[in-house]
């Protein structure tokens, strides 16, 4: 409950400063002899998980989201002109994204569009920004541009130059320094690109170390998110793992959060 906490809070945080950024580039794209005519508000739109496996994170983005509408437009809002978020749930369900950014764009007129929670969200939102050449930022997104290579995408995660890398890193610098030294390691992918991207880095820093990568038969299925199954899929590789004659790190996987946990005989 309290990393729960945490989460919701850090996810706000980032938010905030999503949304400072936000303020910037409406300032630079919109101009300012348009808005002193118009009075128009300045509407910034995105889609955000309110309802399903994302909502607890959502919703407390959301919160921090409305708090900057309110505080700006208590101080004049932005370019002389109120500031307006329009924002629909995307249920944590990729396939309501497209929908959500043509909408925003075609039927709302935004002037901004901003990602969602999550790198599983901001990737099938990167085409619409691609095709109608916006400028997009995306909120705690992993290596999202990765494949589109956008020059008008902009990330607000702090995983650096090399955020597919940076998730595992750390771990498994640990991992090497105990005594005796774990020699193998599994890896558990989520079918969504938040967790093939991070356990695609996971996969670097394991080869860059001297590990092994070991994998049973169902570790090879990309399975959906759920915790139950990785419950279930935790204890079966700690079981498999308890025949091989080497030091193990007897259960790391890259998951929704990419919990990477360790533990020996």
């Amino acid at each position: 409950m309290l990393l729960e906490v945490k989460t919701q809070r850090f996810s706000g945080a980032v938010s905030g400063a999503l949304f400072a950024m936000s303020a910037l580039l409406v300032g630079a794209f919109v101009p300012a002899s348009a808005a002193a005519q118009t009075g128009e508000p300045v509407k910034i739109g995105y889609s955000m998980a309110l309802t399903g496996g994302l909502a607890p994170n959502g919703k407390s983005a959301l919160l921090a989201q409305k708090i900057w509408e309110e505080d700006v437009n208590a101080r004049g809002g932005l370019l002389g002109r109120p500031v307006k978020l329009i924002y629909y749930d995307y249920q944590t369900n990729p396939a309501t994204v497209p929908g959500i950014y043509i909408k925003l764009l075609d039927i709302d007129k935004v002037d901004l569009i901003i990602g969602g929670y999550g790198t599983n969200l901001l990737a099938p939102a990167m085409p619409i920004a691609m095709q109608r050449k916006k400028v997009f930022i995306g909120l705690l997104g992993t290596a999202v541009n990765s494949a589109f290579n956008y020059v008008n995408y902009f990330s607000m995660a702090p995983s650096g130059p090399d955020p597919k890398a940076s998730y595992t890193k750390g771990f498994v610098d640990l991992a090497v320094r105990q005594n005796p030294k774990p020699q193998t390691v599994a890896i558990v992918a989520a079918d969504a690109e938040f967790g093939l991207n991070a356990c695609e880095g996971a996969r670097e820093n394991v080869k860059a170390a001297g590990l092994l990568s070991s994998m049973t038969a169902d570790t090879h299925r990309r399975p959906p998110s759920s915790r139950r199954w990785y419950g279930r899929l935790r204890r079966q590789i700690q079981t498999s793992l308890s025949s091989v004659p080497t030091r193990p790190i007897r259960s790391a996987w890259c998951a929704r959060s990419t919990r990477l946990a360790s533990s020996r005989k």
